[in-house]
């Protein structure tokens, strides 16, 4: 397997305290930073999520999948982030990684 990608993002949950929603907001600012559709048409990719949050029990990993339209999603989450105040102000940060096989013909440096 060989990067093809990586792309960092910052999420926040202002008032409910929500880790997962946090999460989601930093994978999403990843995935607006980027569009590949080369990922449609190469099968076999690996997507490795890692998030940072004060409190990585506290989310779901179940809902990263739906969020990537191809392939095989890995979710890590982490100790890291911020928490802010006393006021449920959530920091998450993430970074995305994408994978794909060795193919024949291709090179990347």
């Amino acid at each position: 397997m060989r990067r093809l990608i990586i792309e960092m993002g910052m999420g926040v949950d202002l008032t409910g305290g929500d880790y997962t929603k946090a999460a989601q907001r930093a994978v999403r600012d990843c995935l607006g930073h980027s569009a590949l559709p080369i990922l449609h048409e190469v099968p076999g990719a690996v997507v490795r999520v890692t998030i940072g949050v004060q409190r990585p029990e506290a989310v779901d990993t179940a809902v990263f999948p739906a969020m990537f339209p191809v392939g095989e999603v890995e979710v890590a989450v982490r100790h890291g982030g911020m928490d802010v105040g006393a006021g449920g102000h959530v920091v998450a940060s993430a970074a995305v990684e994408v994978f794909l096989p060795a193919q024949d013909g291709w090179r990347i440096r």
